[in-house]
C-alpha cells in the first residue's frame, strides 16, 4: 500500500482552483476552509505516528506468500519504508492456465492512516449484489474482511486484516469462482503473521 497524502493533496488543489472563479469574500472563505481541512491532515498525521511500530522485515512477509500445489509462482516482492510513511509489504504473482491470483501482504505498522478506512469498511457489515456481483463484508477465522466478485469477468478481491495490523489482499482474473481466494488466503499463516512483530 502506498502513502495516500500526495492524493489528498492534489484533491485540495483541485477544491481550491474550483473555486477561483467566485468573488473574493468567498474565494477568501474556501481558502482557509482548505488551509483548514490540511492543518487538520496535517496534526492527524502527525498523531498517527506517534504511535507507530516499526515495519516488520520483507523477508518475514515473503516467508508466509503462498506457494500452492498446481500453480507457477513468481519471484515474491517487497519492499520496507520508514519515512515519511511507515509500512512494509510484500507481493507474490499465481498463475495457471488463464487465471492469475496476487497475493499481497502489508504491515501498516499501526499506521490509522493506512487502516482507519478499510477498518470502517469491514466493521459495518456492507453488503451489496446483483446477479452478477456483489461485495460484502466476510469474517475469515478471527480475521474481519471484504470480499468482491465478478461473474462477467471472472474477477474479485479478498481483502483480510489480521490484528488491526497486517492487511492480506487476494486479487484475483480469469478465475471460475470465488472460492479460488479462499484457497489462496487459506495457505498463508494467518496465526503466524499475527504473531510477527
Amino acid at each position: 500500500m502506498r502513502p495516500v497524502v500526495p492524493g489528498i493533496v492534489a484533491l485540495l488543489v483541485v477544491t481550491a482552483v474550483a473555486f477561483t472563479a467566485c468573488g473574493k469574500s468567498r474565494q477568501e472563505q474556501q481558502s482557509e476552509t482548505i488551509q483548514k481541512s490540511a492543518d487538520e491532515l496535517q496534526k492527524g498525521a502527525e498523531g498517527a505516528a506517534s504511535g507507530l511500530a516499526d515495519p516488520v522485515s520483507v523477508k518475514e512477509l515473503i516467508a508466509l506468500l503462498p506457494a500452492p500445489a498446481g500453480w507457477q509462482r513468481e519471484r515474491p516482492t517487497g519492499e520496507r519504508l520508514t519515512a515519511p510513511v511507515h509500512f512494509a509489504d510484500a507481493m507474490v504473482r499465481l498463475m495457471k492456465g488463464d487465471a492469475t491470483v496476487t497475493a499481497k501482504i502489508t504491515d501498516s505498522a499501526l499506521n490509522q492512516v493506512l487502516v482507519e478506512a478499510l477498518a470502517i469498511l469491514m466493521a459495518s457489515h456492507h453488503e451489496r449484489g446483483s446477479s452478477r456481483e456483489y461485495e460484502k463484508a466476510v469474517t475469515v477465522g478471527d480475521a474481519p474482511g471484504f470480499e468482491k466478485w465478478d461473474s462477467k469477468t471472472k474477477s474479485g478481491n479478498l481483502t483480510v486484516m489480521v490484528n488491526k495490523r497486517f492487511i492480506v489482499e487476494i486479487d484475483g482474473s480469469g478465475i471460475d469462482d470465488p472460492k479460488v481466494l479462499h484457497e489462496i488466503l487459506d495457505k498463508i499463516d494467518l496465526r503466524k503473521l499475527a504473531d510477527l512483530k
